[in-house]
């Protein structure tokens, strides 16, 4: 693979194109993520995840890294699939990390990661997922689905200031 601008460019596109398959199961996943935390959690709209998308792409060191993860889980298939298992669910976990953002919300993004694709595994697939699908892509629609959500407000405990931020000791003297 040739990574160049043009690439990255497409990636992105692609990665918008997906929005009917990822928001639903961004929605779907932050609605069970709510009942098992007893919590209401905002659904997300198709244009907030656009200008996620749109955010993350404008960060070219971050863009680059995104669209390379992508473009392998959207081609990566391995014979009788479970010798991949490893390298997909190690990539997706990545893209979903890379995706929310810096700590601790690249940790959250990892382990919804898991979530999200535990929940595609017990089914037979998001919409869009055809079994003739290569093996990666389910574990990419889980990886885009799990960084955005975790990315994009809509939990409460976001929505205001730590308690545990510290005012920073005066030097001035």
């Amino acid at each position: 693979m040739h990574v160049t601008p043009a690439l990255v460019a497409e990636e992105r596109d692609w990665i918008r194109e997906r929005s009917p398959v990822v928001v639903a199961l961004i929605n779907e996943t932050r609605a069970e993520l709510g009942d098992h935390f007893e919590t209401e959690v905002d659904g997300v709209t198709r244009n907030q995840y656009l200008d996620a998308v749109d955010d993350v792409f404008r960060d070219g060191d971050r863009a680059v890294n995104v669209a390379a993860v992508v473009r392998i889980l959207r081609s990566l298939d391995v014979q009788g699939d479970y010798p991949g298992f490893v390298v997909d669910e190690l990539l997706g976990r990545e893209l979903a990390g890379m995706i929310a953002g810096t700590q601790p919300l690249r940790l959250l993004g990892e382990a919804t990661f898991h979530y999200a694709d535990v929940a595609i595994e017990g089914t037979d697939g998001p919409a869009g997922v055809r079994p003739d699908d290569p093996a990666g892509l389910d574990d990419l629609d889980a990886a885009l689905a799990a960084g955005f959500q975790t990315r994009l407000p809509g939990w409460d405990w976001r929505e205001s200031a730590s308690p545990f931020a510290v005012e920073p000791v005066d030097t001035s003297e």
